[in-house]
């Protein structure tokens, strides 16, 4: 190596320099010059036996890349990207709805109600043949009303659970269907009616009058374009004795409707009522169409007995409308 033999060059002349104090100037003359002899044929060795050797590339250290600045609520950049949030659906407001919220009764349902019977019993076309009526004196005492909720007061049901069927407590309805008999055409029939017990804020205040006659509640039975012959039954537990019953109806036929007025039926038999009293009762009696009218009858019964007491309705012909309000039905007994 070339390094080396610089080295040992520069040691003997440094040697030789020490020397020279000591010896004369042509002894050190010659000394240096067999030392410069002997250093050349050494360098010369030294060059034929050494290869050459390859240079070592500087190494380049790397350049200095600044370290980014990451603020402390940042997320580490070498964690995972977290997850997309899905958004939570809003809720949808259900749109309003046109049917009205069903009315709680002020009374509550009864426990134990009359039931109508699966199979319905027709009403005969004309009733028995009632009995002559006992005679009244002149001024008759009568006793308390035996009639069970005749003014309807005492909260209603729906009969076999049939909303259109709102009933009294202890009343009962029963209804024909099949051909009226007065017609031959397809509409000529006996349908089922619809009954509302109705009280006085669910009518208007100038109407009150004319539909409630005791208390505050009246009952609706009715039917439009449909003929109808129904039949309002009670039970009622009776000592022997001479009775009066009473009802008042406002008959509301109506066969058509003029610049939004009611026009009644040509026929003043279209509509008509009946007692029931058991198997008898009285005959079919017209209604005065669009106003009150006011029924009794009186009747014996020569035994302790539970008698059917009923009131008999007939809209014979299927017109705009057949209906009645009925209240302040009464059984009393002459004193």
């Amino acid at each position: 190596m070339r390094l080396p033999a610089i080295m040992l060059l520069t040691a003997l002349v440094f040697l030789l320099a020490a020397c020279g104090g000591e010896s004369s100037n042509s002894d050190t003359a010659g000394l240096l010059q067999e030392t410069a002899q002997s250093t050349a044929e050494a360098l010369a060795e030294i060059q034929e036996t050494t290869p050459p050797t390859a240079e070592v590339p500087m190494e380049i250290p790397p350049t200095w890349t600044a370290i980014p600045q990451i603020a402390e609520d940042s997320p580490d950049p070498t964690d995972p990207a977290p997850p997309t949030n899905t958004a939570v659906p809003t809720s949808t407001t259900a749109p309003p709805t046109d049917t009205p919220e069903p009315t709680a009764t002020d009374t509550p349902e009864p426990t134990a109600t009359l039931s109508l019977a699966n199979t319905r019993v027709p009403a005969p076309t004309t009733p028995p043949e009632p009995a002559a009526p006992p005679t009244l004196p002149p001024e008759p005492v009568l006793g308390v009303n035996l009639m069970p909720n005749g003014s309807f007061e005492e909260g209603h049901y729906n009969q076999n659970g049939i909303p259109e069927l709102q009933l009294p407590n202890g009343w009962r309805i029963e209804w024909d269907e099949g051909p009226t008999g007065f017609g031959d055409q397809s509409y000529d029939v006996y349908v089922r009616p619809e009954a509302r017990v109705l009280s006085g804020a669910f009518l208007p205040p100038e109407e009150h009058g004319l539909y409630i006659y005791d208390g505050w509640h009246t009952i609706k039975v009715f039917k439009g374009s449909g003929a109808l012959s129904f039949r309002l039954l009670t039970d009622v537990a009776l000592e022997p004795g001479t009775y009066v019953i009473e009802a008042k109806m406002f008959a509301d036929i109506v066969r058509a409707w003029e610049n939004r007025t009611k026009v009644p039926p040509a026929d003043p038999t279209a509509a008509e009522f009946h007692f029931i009293v058991g198997d008898g009762g009285t005959f079919w009696t017209k209604q005065n169409y669009g106003q009150i009218n006011v029924h009794n009858w009186t009747f014996t019964i020569d035994t302790p007995q539970t008698v059917k007491i009923g009131l008999a309705f007939r809209g014979k012909y299927a017109i705009a409308n057949n209906g009645w309000f009925v209240d302040d039905v009464s059984l009393r007994r002459v004193e």
